[in-house]
């Protein structure tokens, strides 16, 4: 069974991806929907140097920058060459608490930030739907959260950074520039990203006042979702892609703003900036096939749905509860079972709704059993050349891989969204298919050459890049 090269960090135990004593080893890897395993070296770095010197010796099959593991695909797999573990890299060198940015290696996690930061009134940026990435992986993947019709994505909260290249040097990286774009996006092909500065968000309280509310439909929520959106600085729909007919597309919108201290009940207020994330046991090492079938997660789907409120205004949750719920349960991703799932993500631009329902509609009649999908609406795009965001929406859900019919299935889609004018998103692919790439990223051409001008010899390479011609 394929497994997780970089362990969960919301796990205790030790490292079984090695030590500083043991500076490589040939393991399979996995993204974190546990499909496509490659085997690559495992390198170790602990310093800077070290990284400088495990690119050198990259090889003929290159090297390539992973995090925590937390891409769904293959972008941080390179089948026979290096893939370099960078969370040794982990320290915060600096906080400026008035000005409210930090200065932090790439391998410190969302996790670790906001351990340190939210006592201090800050709070990241920009969260995807779990705080175990990387500040580097959060770059090279430029990630979106529920706040992305506001703020943008990761990227554009990103003042500088140091970039180790295919040639040896450490060059410190600015906004508005070639390679600052090229980076931010750029899925860790550029080179290795060693320190990152980060301007932050100020929050009052380490609470959420969060809004939800049921939707019969999808028309019924894109027209909430557009007459109000702008009302929050966080925004998420949860659809029951099983639902069909007069409900197609049914969901349940969460909405929410930091909670200011006036709006904590007294207990609250001793410690407002506290951050305490829930934990439950951990997913099982072994799950039965099938356990998340069409049967089964129907009746999840139709339980959550009856369970939400018609309409609820400023109930209280903890940050983790609101944008982390699944990361209380380590290794959630085992439920699927041995053969994983597949995270699917497109976005697709204003004015092409159609498509969106016409995909929503095909995967209803499909029977596709995803439990976890999730409707956002994108607002201004990012300046990065492969950044995923674009004004419109975006659509992600998993599904189990051993569907049957499922990759053609996808390829349909994909297609689909292509003619739509929208994209995939390469932080959660493993299966595109290269023709249908510059389509999608229109900016493709121009990352191609800035890669080649940059790195003549292939040193930074993936399986991503490889399938996709990157």
């Amino acid at each position: 069974m394929p497994s997780d090269a970089v362990s969960d960090p919301t796990e205790p135990a030790s490292d079984p991806a090695g030590s500083a004593s043991d500076p490589a080893e040939s393991v399979s890897v996995t993204g974190w929907g546990r499909t496509a395993p490659t085997t690559a070296r495992l390198v170790h770095p602990r310093t800077y140097e070290e990284a400088a010197a495990a690119v050198r010796a990259c090889g003929t099959r290159g090297g390539i920058a992973r995090g925590l593991g937390r891409a769904y695909g293959d972008a941080a797999q390179n089948a026979g060459g290096a893939v370099l573990d960078m969370t040794g890299l982990d320290r915060i060198h600096a906080i400026d608490a008035a000005g409210g940015t930090v200065l932090c290696d790439a391998g410190v996690s969302l996790h670790r930030l906001m351990e340190v930061l939210l006592p201090l009134g800050w709070f990241v940026p920009v969260t995807p739907g779990t705080r175990y990435v990387t500040v580097g992986g959060a770059i090279g993947a430029d990630i979106h959260g529920k706040n992305h019709h506001v703020s943008g994505s990761f990227g554009r909260h990103v003042l500088s950074f140091e970039l180790l290249t295919a040639d040896g040097a450490i060059r410190t990286v600015r906004r508005d520039t070639p390679l600052f774009d090229a980076t931010t996006g750029g899925m860790g092909l550029t080179g290795v990203i060693l320190t990152a500065t980060v301007r932050l968000r100020p929050v009052a309280t380490s609470l959420m006042s969060v809004d939800t509310e049921r939707a019969a439909d999808l028309d019924d929520l894109m027209a909430r979702l557009t007459a109000t959106d702008h009302r929050y600085g966080y925004s998420v729909a949860w659809i029951d892609l099983l639902a069909r007919g007069r409900s197609t597309g049914r969901s349940v919108l969460t909405r929410g703003e930091h909670a200011p201290l006036d709006a904590l009940p007294s207990r609250a207020r001793r410690r407002p900036l506290a951050f305490r994330p829930a934990r439950f046991p951990s997913a099982p090492a072994f799950v039965p096939e099938g356990l998340l079938g069409r049967g089964t997660v129907g009746l999840f789907n139709e339980l959550w749905y009856r369970k939400a409120p018609r309409a609820r205004a400023g109930e209280l949750q903890r940050i983790s509860a609101f944008f982390h719920p699944l990361d209380g349960v380590p290794h959630w991703n085992r439920v699927y079972g041995r053969g994983g799932f597949v995270q699917y993500q497109f976005a697709v631009g204003h004015g092409r709704e159609e498509a969106l329902r016409r995909i929503v509609r095909r995967i209803a009649e499909r029977r596709c059993p995803s439990f976890l999908a999730v409707l956002k609406r994108f607002g201004q795009g990012d300046p990065g050349w492969l950044s995923f965001p674009m004004p419109g929406w975006t659509l992600a859900l998993d599904i189990p891989a051993s569907l049957p019919g499922l990759g053609a299935f996808l390829d349909e889609l994909d297609e689909e969204v292509a003619g739509a004018g929208g994209r995939v998103y390469l932080a959660k692919d493993a299966r595109l298919r290269p023709e249908l790439l510059a389509g999608m990223y229109p900016r493709l051409t121009e990352f191609r050459l800035l890669r080649a001008e940059l790195d003549p010899r292939g040193v930074f390479t993936s399986d991503l890049s490889r399938r996709l011609d990157l």
